[in-house]
């Protein structure tokens, strides 16, 4: 715990438009909540409620907050940006700026990309799964099975998902103002970002109506290790 306690103090300044410190709840055997965010010392799992948002039209998001861009989001969530990323960094996710161009001092793209050692990269990446109870039933998806590829006609390619951790700007917190949590078309203010390909266009992305629930069915989402067998 004196690890986490560490960590915590250091996450507290990307809390300034709070008017409260979030507060992690400890429950034992490792595990650990804060708000709506259950996470796993041991198994470094997240997860948090949502609930299916959208089964038809192009998707630029996988996952938003509710105030967020809705219109165009596979899946819907109240949890909080913030409190999810205390649980990443609190579980040793290292975010990794590898997707997005170097901006020169007129925040224009040089055409570069940063250099970021390969360490890092292993430690950004994780798998996303959703589960829902139906008739009685559980049933698991990785969230890359949930989202289609109208060119390819076929699920989203098992790519990971980066962690790449938003940025605090006019001293807010990004991904909890913008509500942007899991982008499949590569959004800087987004908490987490599709690493694989077509990952610069909405174009090809629409809900995979062969495996989704209705609208509005309650949805559990979890972060894992990518290494981790599901």
């Amino acid at each position: 715990m004196r690890i986490f306690a560490a960590l915590f103090a250091l996450l507290l300044t990307t809390a300034a438009e709070e008017p409260t410190q979030p507060v992690v709840t400890e429950l034992g055997d490792g595990k650990y909540t804060i708000g709506t965010v259950e996470f796993d010392e041991n198994s470094r799992r997240i997860s948090f409620p949502a609930e299916i948002n959208q089964i038809e039209g192009v998707l630029e998001f996988a996952i938003v907050h509710e105030k967020g861009k809705i219109h165009e989001s596979l899946l819907m969530t109240r949890t909080s940006a913030l409190h999810l990323n205390i649980a990443l960094k609190l579980l040793r996710y290292q975010s990794s700026p590898e997707l997005f161009p170097i901006l020169d001092e007129n925040f224009e793209s040089t055409g570069k990309f940063p250099n970021v050692p390969e360490a890092q990269k292993t430690a950004s990446r994780l798998q996303i799964l959703v589960s829902w109870e139906l008739d009685g039933a559980k049933k698991e998806y990785s969230l890359n099975d949930l989202i289609y590829h109208t060119t390819t006609e076929r699920p989203m390619e098992p790519a990971p998902w980066i962690y790449q951790g938003s940025y605090i700007h006019e001293n807010s917190f990004k991904a909890e103002t913008s509500g942007d949590l899991v982008a499949i078309y590569i959004t800087r203010s987004s908490l987490l970002n599709f690493a694989g390909k077509d990952n610069e266009t909405d174009e090809p992305w629409t809900p995979n109506q062969k495996i989704l629930p209705p609208m509005g069915t309650p949805v559990t989402v979890t972060f894992a290790p990518l290494l981790e067998k599901k």
